[in-house]
């Protein structure tokens, strides 16, 4: 095993949350910074082109290939669990969609961690410091940030239908999904620049935060666990990581600290694998308990996406469009062109927030609708015009858990979701798509003859409805929540309200495993808004010290 350089910093994993911390850690020439990435670059030509994600997500040269463990509430069905394994983690391949999610989803974390910080208010400046919104600078939105925030460039008869019949059925209109209250139905805004798929690398690193003498990028390199000692006060401290390179096992030291950014899965087990997690867990798989941490894998929370499937009649929709070599040469010839159409197409282009029973004050459902259709993702499209209508709870109380199966950083942990394990969320999904359904009986869908191809009419008790969810419903790729924060009086918390791992010193996990619950939307952005927050934290502990 060789020694490594010490750097002030090392950041594990060169994410969402990573690229963010590696920029503004680096901002000043005397701080050393080192980023790791378990991945490659993001060379891969299909990464830049929006539509592209079909060719990442299940592709081993930019995806982990997670697998869920086998899941009651999906009637024992596995999920496959795309992240990103690539410079940009999952932003590279992600849906691309800009949500923050609801104000209350953050006034509710500060009230979990005991912390105003976290509020929604004091968040929105960290929203809009990163952010270039295509409609200029305000109070909620930023102008002069890295982070490209624009309308698409397409448009679908078949889903201005579906905002016609979406508000017919109540559901107001809405441009901007990003003022602390989503409800309403519109065109999701996205990470895009000019057609191109816009990641975390593009926004953060390149072109100048690359070049900088004090960043040091390392790729192909995984963290196999954390270098741990004891203060002479016999306090726990991180020193830094061991990394297999290619050039073999290497030992880095951070001299101020060492960031977790690995996400909801790899960060919770690359602390199992160094000894910090249920001591239980540890001792099965032969690992020292280094510090015992009950929360740490525990909280898994994910939104869960039930696709409702109508065949339409003349509308014409992606899966007609595409169908022939004639339709393809045309839709690259328009992107060649143009950078608009079905080639710079986020995976879904139309959404809508509303509530699945009176009963809820706040919107707790999300759409998420396609101008195709198909059988499960990967597949081909139907031979049939049709467009698609996902929902997902934004709020589900199902909890699950990420766990090692071995001491071995190359094996992939066990993921158990525990989706639709509650009453509640199986009542939610049954209500779900019965709204699904009121907003396609609609006069404004009435001259295209929908007919539901999936899940079938044939089902309408709730029974019914929640046993068919198990049997079609997957997963939106939005795990958060397995190393929470939380109060010094949570058993459960794995961090604190800033961000630093209990019980131990010079160690933060900055990700979306820290939120204490999920976002009511899509959880990419908040990830950023955390680094946006941690960086600021550790730069004025530095200033400090």
């Amino acid at each position: 095993m060789a020694d490594a350089a010490a750097f002030d910093y090392v950041i594990v994993g060169a994410g969402t949350a990573g690229c963010l911390l590696a920029n503004r850690l680096s901002a000043d020439p005397a701080r050393r910074v080192l980023l790791i990435e378990a991945g490659g670059r993001d060379n891969y030509h299909w990464i830049r082109i929006p539509v592209g994600y079909l060719y990442c997500i299940g592709n081993p040269r930019t995806d982990w290939l997670y697998q869920t463990e086998a899941d009651a509430g999906l009637n024992g069905r596995r999920l496959r669990y795309p992240r990103g394994r690539v410079l940009g983690g999952s932003s590279s391949i992600n849906g691309m969609i800009y949500m923050r999610g609801q104000s209350r989803d953050y006034d509710a974390w500060a009230a979990a961690c005991g912390d105003e910080a976290w509020r929604w208010e004091h968040c929105l400046p960290f929203f809009r410091q990163h952010e270039r919104h295509h409609g200029g600078g305000d109070a909620m939105h930023g102008a002069s940030g890295e982070w490209y925030v624009e309308r698409q460039r397409l448009h679908w008869d078949v889903l201005d239908a579906f905002v016609q019949a979406a508000q017919q059925a109540g559901i107001p209109p809405t441009a901007d999904f990003n003022r602390g209250n989503n409800e309403g139905v519109g065109y999701f805004e996205v990470n895009q620049h000019r057609g191109w798929r816009w990641s975390a690398a593009d926004a953060f690193l390149r072109p100048d935060c690359i070049k900088r003498p004090n960043l040091t990028l390392w790729t192909d390199a995984q963290v196999q666990r954390l270098v741990l000692a004891r203060d002479a006060d016999g306090a726990l401290r991180c020193d830094g990581a061991e990394v297999l390179t290619k050039a073999g096992l290497q030992t880095v030291r951070a001299a101020r600290e060492l960031v977790l950014c690995s996400g909801a899965i790899g960060s919770p087990q690359l602390l199992q694998l160094s000894g910090i997690g249920p001591g239980d867990l540890l001792q099965r798989h032969g690992i020292a308990t280094q510090h015992a941490l009950e929360g740490v894998g525990a909280n898994l929370q994910d939104h869960l996406q039930i696709r409702s499937v109508y065949a339409v009649q003349g509308a014409r929709t992606l899966n007609t469009r595409a169908a022939s070599l004639w339709g393809k040469a045309l839709i690259a010839l328009e992107y060649a062109a143009k950078r608009s159409g079905p080639m710079s197409m986020a995976p879904s282009q139309l959404g809508a927030f509303t509530r699945s029973s009176p009963e809820y004050v706040w919107p707790n459902i999300e759409y998420h609708v396609q101008p195709l259709s198909l059988e499960a993702f990967g597949e081909p499209l139907h031979d049939f015009d049709a467009f698609t209508a996902s929902v997902c709870n934004l709020n589900p109380t199902s909890r699950g858990s990420v766990q090692i199966r071995s001491p071995r950083a190359a094996d992939a942990p066990a993921i158990a979701p525990n989706y639709l394990s509650t009453d509640e969320d199986r009542r939610v999904a049954a209500d779900s798509l019965r709204i699904t359904r009121r907003i396609v009986g609609q006069p404004a869908f009435a001259r295209y003859a929908p007919r539901e191809v999936k899940p079938g009419v044939q089902y309408q008790s709730d029974a019914d409805l929640a046993r068919l969810a198990g049997d079609i419903a997957t997963t939106i790729f939005h795990p958060v929540a397995t190393c929470r924060m939380g109060r010094a009086d949570d058993d459960g918390a794995v961090v604190d309200a800033r961000l630093r791992v209990r019980g131990v010193r010079a160690l933060r996990v900055v990700d979306a495993s820290v939120m204490p619950t999920i976002t009511s939307g899509n959880t990419n952005s908040p990830t950023l808004m955390i680094a946006e927050r941690a960086a600021r934290w550790m730069l004025d502990d530095a200033a400090r010290a």
